[in-house]
């Protein structure tokens, strides 16, 4: 589906700039620790941008709801826990921090999602 391929390639512009961001605009401005977090978002905001590549390549081929549903959630789970890394590195409210669990399950339900799919079509 294109809207996951547009998605995809937002999000990998979206990470390479927030990695160059925190590479060079926060060094010195927060801990080392919370570098290390916002690291952590970029990785895996990176990865599931990949996702979001894959899953509208397939869905390109094969209608699936499921597929569908796990580009989603991959979406989700880039906002959820990516965003709350990046918003608790850089104002340590744990609040966001709480957050960032739910999107690592939307990631997981992605990636079930996926499998089952590519299990089915492939």
């Amino acid at each position: 589906m294109k809207l996951f391929l547009i998605l995809g390639v937002i999000n990998g512009f979206l990470a390479v700039a927030l990695g160059a961001f925190g590479a060079h605009g926060l060094e010195g401005k927060i801990s080392e620790k919370a570098i290390a977090t916002w690291e952590k978002a970029v990785t895996y905001q990176m990865f599931h941008t990949m996702a979001l590549f894959v899953t509208g390549l397939l869905l390109a081929k094969f209608q699936s709801g499921g597929m569908l549903f796990a580009g989603w959630m991959f979406f989700a789970g880039i906002i959820l826990f990516s965003g709350s890394l990046y918003i608790y590195s850089t104002t340590g409210i744990k609040t966001f921090a709480m957050i960032t669990p739910v999107g690592g399950v939307a990631f997981l339900v992605g990636w079930i999602l996926l499998g089952y799919a590519i299990s089915k079509y492939l």
